[in-house]
């Protein structure tokens, strides 16, 4: 290993500014620490393919402070792929993942870093509230959480994001992992080893605006349930068997009602939804199917997760 003591990897894609205050929140908590860690760190910015001056921001900063680094990336990969980027190229013995933005407050890293020191390999951050998002939001994260927790055996923590702190043992093992769709806090989770949390206030935006809209909300938390868990498909599989057991119901209805009463001409009406209600069925059976089918293909190109532009600090 190189020696240092702990990495912070900070993902930007348009952020030119934040970045200057975020160093400078940062540093001084960093520097401040009664702990090794104070002495031997580095901050390590993972540029996912920015088209303003962002990369220029972080070239300044490096040449000022060589703790600071930085990887370019040759596109926009996404959050995830610019996450195990950093994780790659982290060097230190111990990694916490940080947004630009700051939301996720720097003032928790020591709280953090103590956590660790006692023995524990990761330590989780959990908001203590989520005021600072919509009530929308809120009601749909919540939801997210208990539905991933229900479906999924890798159980992750309800209001932890990626801010967290990961022993390099547990780096090492969340490196290993060679699928292509991933879902950083999934694969936290599965990893395991001995967890704790810490709690924080989550603070408000203060530069710039975020990248995530509610469809690329929708799409990762479609991800995160089908990379860590199957049960959607058997969830169709069941729904199918219970269908069928009520056609079956329904015809040995029709049998009796024949024998009795004559035969009746069926309605039009019931004909139709009938036909609407199990075509349906199937569009979404097929639909979450491909989801599955979708993530083999991916899987199966062999990609890489993400192509290197350029390092600053290396």
């Amino acid at each position: 290993m190189s020696g240092v003591e702990f990495s912070l990897i900070i993902p930007v894609k348009d952020e030119e500014a934040a970045i200057a205050p975020c160093l400078a929140r940062v540093v001084a908590v960093l520097e401040a620490l009664d702990d090794p860690v104070a002495h031997s760190f580095e901050i390590l910015f993972i540029d996912d393919g920015s088209s303003d001056a962002t990369l220029d921001m972080i070239r300044k900063a490096n040449a000022a402070d060589p703790r600071i680094r930085a990887i370019s990336l040759s596109r926009n990969f996404g959050k995830e792929a610019a996450l195990s980027a950093g994780l790659d190229a982290a060097r230190g013995a111990a990694v916490v993942p940080l947004d630009v933005d700051l939301q996720d407050p720097p003032e928790a890293l020591p709280k953090m870093i103590a956590e660790w020191r006692a023995g524990y390999d990761v330590v989780c951050g959990v908001r203590d509230n989520r005021q600072t998002d919509t009530l929308p939001k809120r009601i749909t994260a919540d939801f997210y959480y208990r539905a991933h927790n229900w479906l999924s055996d890798d159980k992750i923590p309800e209001h932890a994001g990626d801010f967290r702190l990961l022993d390099r043992k547990v780096v090492e093992v969340i490196r290993r992992m060679p699928e292509r769709n991933r879902f950083m806090k999934g694969l936290f989770a599965w990893a395991g080893f001995k967890q704790t949390a810490v709690s924080y206030h989550r603070e408000e935006r203060k530069h710039g605006r975020t990248k995530y809209n509610y469809w690329k909300l929708w799409t990762l938390a479609i991800d995160g349930i089908t990379s860590a868990s199957t049960v959607p498909l058997r969830i169709w599989s069941y729904l199918g068997g219970l269908v069928a057991l009520g056609a079956l119901a329904y015809a040995l209805f029709i049998i009796v009602r024949t024998l009795t009463t004559g035969i009746i001409v069926p309605g039009y009406a019931s004909l139709m939804v009938a036909i609407l209600f199990l075509g349906g069925l199937q569009l979404l059976s097929l639909g979450v199917l491909g989801e599955y089918v979708g993530r083999i293909l991916t899987e199966t190109k062999g990609r890489p997760l993400y192509i290197v532009r350029e390092r600053i600090g290396d």
